[in-house]
């Protein structure tokens, strides 16, 4: 079993992506595919005049402030677009691909957060009316049903609170949390540079191999979105996932590079 979680960054192949996948699945390999869409929700965000806004957290964090407008457009293009288009790809390959989101069959609970908190203009304060979550709980039993009946998940990262709420979850995390719920082998994080890198953006300095004791002092050269998939890593090691590769999603058979350990490769 593999999750593979795409970029929701501009400059990974999609099509390479879908066609390394499909012929992994018709080997008989099972596959999740977790995707997410922060570029294209960036660029219709500014189309609809309701530009995204980012906020740091004092750990140095950055994620997407979410309020209801963001959250519709977010959910509109992760898994209204990108999601029906990733399937309608794969279809076309011959994979029995299904899209959904955490908000469909509870497939991912999370936590909504009051509050969160953010450092603005060098001071710390709150930020409340956020629809954004922590996932707390994946329906394994809805992955294994599904993979069992032939089809191959596509995920969007949205879930749903207990009180019934969809909230905007981060998709490295999203995919960790999946891998872990499915008793993945490996996790595969597709993105746009060929993986974690000593000094952003010099891609010579690409770091091939991370022992998983040593994975949070990668954080301290982790740059951006980065950071977020280092935590995402160490969450999937956590839960028993053996393998965690950051991969170059920019070329030809993506996947199968990965899986030669090609990229950043931790265990």
């Amino acid at each position: 079993m593999i999750v593979i979680k795409i970029g929701g960054t501009t400059g990974v192949d999609l099509d390479a992506v879908c066609h390394d996948a499909a012929a992994l699945i018709k080997e008989g390999q099972k596959i999740i595919i977790v995707h997410g869409g922060s570029g294209e929700t960036n660029a219709i965000s500014e189309q609809l005049g309701h530009p995204p806004r980012f906020v740091t957290s004092p750990s140095g964090f950055t994620s997407r402030y979410t309020d209801r407008e963001t959250l519709e457009i977010f959910a509109m293009v992760t898994s209204g677009k990108i999601n029906t288009l990733l399937v309608e790809r794969l279809q076309r390959l011959g994979v029995n691909a299904l899209g959904l989101s955490g908000v469909d069959g509870r497939l991912m609970e999370a936590k909504r957060k009051d509050a969160i908190r953010i450092i603005e203009n060098g001071k710390q304060r709150m930020l409340r009316d956020d629809y954004t979550g922590k996932i707390e709980k994946v329906n394994g039993g809805l992955l294994r049903l599904l993979l069992d009946a032939g089809y191959t998940p596509v995920i969007a990262p949205l879930a749903i609170s207990p009180e019934g709420v969809a909230l905007n979850v981060d998709a490295d995390r999203a995919a960790a949390m999946i891998a872990g719920a499915a008793a993945a082998d490996q996790l595969i994080l597709l993105t746009n540079v060929p993986g974690l890198l000593r000094r952003f953006p010099d891609e010579s300095t690409l770091i091939p191999r991370i022992e998983k004791s040593k994975l949070e002092a990668s954080l301290d050269f982790a740059e951006g979105r980065m950071k977020k998939k280092v935590l995402g890593a160490s969450e999937a090691l956590a839960l028993g996932v053996r393998q965690v590769v950051f991969a170059d999603g920019r070329v030809e058979r993506p996947i199968m590079k990965a899986l030669r350990g090609e990229g950043t490769v931790i265990s």
